[in-house]
């Protein structure tokens, strides 16, 4: 094919399209990436120089990253101590509670609550963690929070442990000793005889002469004889040996010396009542071979709840039982009265929290279960009374191990710990807080970094997209212009064809 000639102007003009169609399509493609520097090739210097930066930025990025997570950890624990220090003020304000009463029972209580919030606070030390790890469980969840990227800058935080209350470098809060109850058992029994005490004609009274009455001779030498111990009293009231000044209220007074027993003489009837715990006889010799007659009583266990307690030598009318703990606190009190049963014994004891009893009555036993110290005490003399020996003091119970609230000095070393706790959590959420704010300076140091290194990528590399734009403008009317010149071009070529 042969070659085609152009004319001169045509071909400039070619030339000029041509030129103005790369400008334009590099303006284009700076308006399509945005960035004036696409490659090493447009820019070799300002391409690198921006790669190095925008990689520092994205390291930092990751950095800031990382440190979101680290204030995320810390207020992941923070949280947790702020739970934990308001469940040790509930300790507290528990251990103060327990100040305000002397009640055992009630004091073994609030140490049960007690031990429940120590529960409480290591439930919340193990459920503070933040993606796997935990600032309130000790060893292995230190925290370690990077600034820059070589890593020369950074920052450590140590972990606690509150997952063990009872650790010494950590609350220091030992569980207390709930306390362990005890029972104790009183046989409920006695027996009674009555005597009418009678000259054989008009019955005495108690100035009425002893010897005045048909039971009892001048010269008698009285012994008071244990048939369950086999042990004699003399009855040393009346002289051991019934003289003519022997009288009526001298056998009543002795009787009554005798513990375990309990005699009333009615001056209306002449009738002498006497109540025993146990068996017993009266001897008229230190022999113990005769005995007065009618002076002899056969105690038996009470068989059933509606036994009146009168009828035993240990609960006369007017007494009052008094049921304390410990500590000396008065769980409250009975008055024995005429009707007073064993039932009313036992629905006494069974009325007071941590406190049970019940009524066997093949035994005829008084059972009691207390979750503490208790007694039950008796202004009676012959309450508890033991064969006829010195009686004691009353039905005694030991708990087999009191409560950690037993007493104000327990309760009070409590409370010691318990401020140190405090303390220790205070000034841990102090450190905490400022490690938090820390990271958070550095959160936005890194942050203005960042955005500077952007920038100054941005400015090596970055199209200004309002000139691009003009200069397209400006490229696209070249290109007009060029067409038209080109088009004149070809028209006076073809005018100059025409001539011929």
């Amino acid at each position: 094919m042969a070659d085609i000639t152009l004319s001169a102007a045509v071909r400039q003009n070619l030339l000029t399209l041509q030129t103005t169609a790369n400008f334009m399509s590099d303006v284009q493609n700076k308006l399509a990436t945005g960035k004036k520097v696409n490659s090493a090739l447009d820019n070799p210097n300002s391409f690198f120089t921006a790669s190095g930066l925008n990689a520092r930025a994205n390291d930092l990025s990751t950095l800031l990253d990382d440190m979101g997570q680290s204030v995320q950890t810390l207020k992941a624990a923070d949280q947790g101590i702020t739970s934990i220090t308001k469940l040790v003020e509930s300790a507290k304000a528990k251990a103060n509670q327990a100040l305000q009463t002397q009640s055992q029972y009630e004091r073994k209580q609030f140490a049960e609550q007690y031990n429940e919030l120590l529960i409480q606070i290591e439930d919340v030390a193990k459920d503070s963690s933040y993606k796997g790890k935990n600032l309130l469980a000790g060893d292995g969840n230190d925290l370690t929070t990077i600034f820059n990227e070589d890593s020369t800058s950074k920052l450590k935080i140590s972990a606690v442990d509150y997952t063990e209350t009872s650790l010494s470098n950590g609350l220091n809060l030992s569980d207390l000793v709930e306390g362990e109850g005890g029972a104790a058992a009183m046989e409920l029994r006695g027996g009674k005889t009555t005597i009418t005490l009678t000259d054989g004609t008009t019955t005495l009274n108690t100035s009425s002469t002893l010897s005045d009455s048909n039971a009892f001779t001048a010269g008698h030498t009285l012994q008071f004889v244990n048939n369950a111990a086999g042990t004699t009293t003399a009855l040393a009231a009346v002289g051991n040996t019934v003289t003519a000044g022997s009288t009526v209220q001298d056998l009543v007074d002795e009787l009554n010396a005798v513990d375990g027993v309990r005699a009333e003489f009615d001056n209306s009837s002449g009738e002498l009542n006497i109540y025993s715990d146990e068996d017993f006889y009266v001897a008229t010799s230190t022999s113990l071979t005769a005995t007065v007659t009618g002076f002899a009583v056969a105690a038996t266990a009470l068989a059933t709840t509606s036994a009146l307690l009168s009828n035993t030598a240990s609960f006369a009318v007017g007494d009052t039982l008094t049921l304390t703990d410990g500590n000396g606190y008065e769980l409250g009190s009975l008055e024995i009265e005429d009707d007073t049963t064993v039932d009313d014994l036992v629905n006494f004891v069974n009325d007071f929290q941590g406190v049970e009893a019940d009524f066997t009555s093949a035994s005829g036993s008084l059972n009691i279960l207390s979750e503490t110290d208790l007694s039950l005490e008796s202004d009676n003399a012959n309450f508890a009374s033991d064969n006829f020996s010195t009686p004691s003091t009353g039905v005694s119970i030991t708990a087999l191990t009191d409560s950690g609230f037993a007493t104000d000095n327990d309760i009070n070393r409590v409370v010691d710990r318990l401020n140190t706790a405090l303390s220790n959590l205070r000034s841990q959420a102090s450190s905490f807080g400022t490690n938090l704010s820390t990271i958070e300076i550095r959160q936005d140091y890194t942050t203005t970094m960042i955005n500077t290194l952007e920038e100054g990528a941005g400015k090596l590399t970055l199209a200004d997209t309002n000139e691009e734009g003009a200069n397209l403008l400006a490229l696209q009317t070249r290109q007009q212009l060029a067409s038209t010149s080109l088009s004149f071009a070809s028209q006076a070529d073809q005018t100059v064809l025409s001539l011929f």
